[in-house]
């Protein structure tokens, strides 16, 4: 008994001496995970720290700032850290990195979720399954891109730079376990609408199509029509942070090449964040850079009319998220001209355009003119007696003028904010009800109202949007110089703003040529729409290399006669 006692007591004191060891490992362990813990939380502030104290520049920057190369690393899981950084990967839905073990390798994919286009990814992914581990027990990446990818638009690159820029664009990128380059495939799908006509350059006649927001749709359909192997697409990017795409147009053995060397430098040596808003803003930074209210580029919706311009020497500016082109050089004739003149025969487009010359100089002087002549009706001839309000309201002359300006101003915008089936019911009230009350009432002369409707008209007849909105503010100035000074107003207001538009240059040409400098050829086929075989030289305006649209002849020589060709 005392044996089996000391047994049972010795037993007892190894089970004591256990259970003390486990719980000592049991403590350790606990210090060991508390100490992991807090190591973690200090990795997770040391790098939001790092994060919040970054001020790159661009993608370059932010990735030497991570892992201090732009060289794509052969270690899968630091080429995730980069991405995590630098791109947001795990932190926006939009980045995706499809994981994934093939031939015995891993491999990552790398693409964003909004821009991809789900067919040709899948075929890719299927091709993977093809690898087996003799495929790629050396340069693996390297045979895959070689003989597996069924795709036309791949590339390769050893940059992580290169990667994220690409990735930011609608690609999608290839990294594989070992390689230090990753496969670059174009698997693009951005959202597009189906080209249609554009609202500000309708015609009776001509195509329907016009340019969208997505530039490889619009330089296809200019392609369309110019089949010239001289037609150039110089593709590059502005802005540090939205990377926009912009493409130069132009027929290289046709435009004045030292035009589109000093554009292309403009344009490389923008230090912008961005340009969200497209080409206006690209304008404003290399060309308009002051309070011009005049535009000296044009904007086009239309294929057909970029198409002729290019053909005339010209060169045009694509921007991508933009459904509009620019064109430049121009000048304020070259504004006034619509593409419909050009669907019709000779005559009746000449008809047309003196229409339209009528209407836009009606919506700058028609206002001032009867201001003036109201003011001084010694002016007036004898035939124009019955011109001047008949009763006097209780506001003066030129308080009627600003309150309409503005009330025309109030009804544009209005139309624009206004859903398309309220805007005739819109419309019908501002027009009617306001304009006549306001006239019974006292407030206004009929005839103020008659001639703010006529100059509204006008100023809605010129092609281009931007320059009627300029010709407004003339209008108003020219108003307020009559109304103080009257006869020296006028003439002194007029003088200054021709001389305004003189000194102004589009890209070192005359802005009123061909007026000033005058050019009598070229100012008839601006003042007539010549017909196609009577025109066979470009404008010298635009300082061509080869000026001629046909073969020379003996009639052919004069390189001033086919300006004003708005097609």
């Amino acid at each position: 008994m005392d044996r089996r006692a000391d047994q049972e007591h010795q037993e007892h004191q190894e089970h004591v001496q256990a259970d003390g060891a486990i719980g000592r490992e049991n403590d350790t362990d606990g210090e060991n995970l508390g100490s992991w813990k807090q190591k973690q939380e200090q990795e997770a502030k040391r790098l939001k720290h790092k994060k919040e104290s970054e001020h790159s520049d661009n993608v370059e920057e932010s990735i030497r700032y991570w892992q201090i190369e732009d060289d794509i690393s052969p270690k899968m899981k630091d080429n995730l850290e980069t991405l995590k950084m630098v791109l947001g990967l795990g932190e926006t839905f939009d980045v995706v990195f499809r994981e994934m073990t093939t031939g015995g390798r891993h491999i990552g994919y790398l693409f964003l979720n909004t821009f991809a286009k789900d067919q040709i990814m899948v075929e890719v992914l299927k091709r993977l399954t093809y690898l087996t581990p003799g495929d790629l027990t050396s340069d693996g990446l390297h045979a895959y891109f070689e003989y597996y990818i069924p795709h036309i638009q791949v590339e390769k690159t050893d940059k992580m730079s290169v990667v994220i820029n690409k990735v930011l664009a609608g690609y999608s990128a290839f990294f594989m376990e070992g390689e230090r380059f990753s496969v670059i495939l174009d698997t693009r799908n951005y959202p597009v609408r189906s080209p249609e006509e554009p609202s500000l350059e309708r015609v009776v006649r001509g195509a329907r199509d016009g340019f969208t927001e997505t530039m490889l749709t619009n330089v296809g359909l200019v392609r369309r029509r110019l089949r010239d192997p001289g037609l150039k697409f110089e593709a590059m990017q502005v802005g540090r942070r939205t990377r926009t795409d912009v493409c130069l147009g132009y027929i290289d053995d046709i435009v004045d090449k030292v035009m589109v060397d000093t554009v292309r430098d403009k344009i490389k040596n923008v230090n912008l964040d961005g340009i969200p808003l497209a080409d206006k803003q690209l304008e404003e930074t290399i060309i308009n850079k002051g309070w011009n209210p005049y535009p000296l580029v044009r904007y086009s919706e239309r294929p057909d009319v970029v198409a002729s311009h290019i053909m005339e020497g010209r060169l045009v500016i694509f921007v991508d998220t933009s459904p509009s082109v620019m064109i430049l050089p121009t000048t304020f004739f070259d504004l006034c001209q619509h593409a419909e003149e050009n669907r019709q025969t000779a005559f009746m487009g000449s008809y047309l355009r003196w229409v339209r010359f009528i209407g836009i100089f009606a919506s700058m002087f028609l206002l001032p003119m009867w201001l003036l002549m109201v003011i001084n009706p010694e002016l007036k001839p004898a035939f124009l007696d019955f011109i001047g309000p008949q009763k006097q309201a209780h506001l003066p002359l030129i308080a009627q003028f600003i309150i309409v300006e503005l009330g025309v101003d109030l009804m544009r915008m209005a139309a624009v904010h206004t859903p398309t089936p309220l805007a005739s019911a819109m419309g019908l009230i501002a027009a009617v009800l306001v304009g006549d009350i306001a006239v019974k009432s006292g407030l206004f002369v009929n005839e103020v109202v008659l001639y703010m409707a006529v100059a509204a008209i006008g100023m809605f007849a010129t092609p281009s949007y931007e320059l009627g909105l300029a010709n407004r503010l003339i209008r108003l100035f020219l108003l307020i110089a009559v109304a103080i000074f009257h006869v020296p107003g006028f003439v002194v207001g007029t003088t200054l703003i021709i001389l305004m538009l003189t000194m102004h240059r589009s890209y070192n040409s005359s802005y009123l040529w061909p007026f000033i400098p005058f050019n009598a050829k070229a100012l008839a086929s601006i003042l007539f729409r010549m017909p196609v075989l009577d025109a066979p030289n470009r404008p010298s305006f635009n300082k061509t290399r080869d000026n001629t649209r046909m073969p020379h002849t003996d009639a052919n020589t004069d390189s001033d006669s086919g300006n004003g060709q708005e097609h």
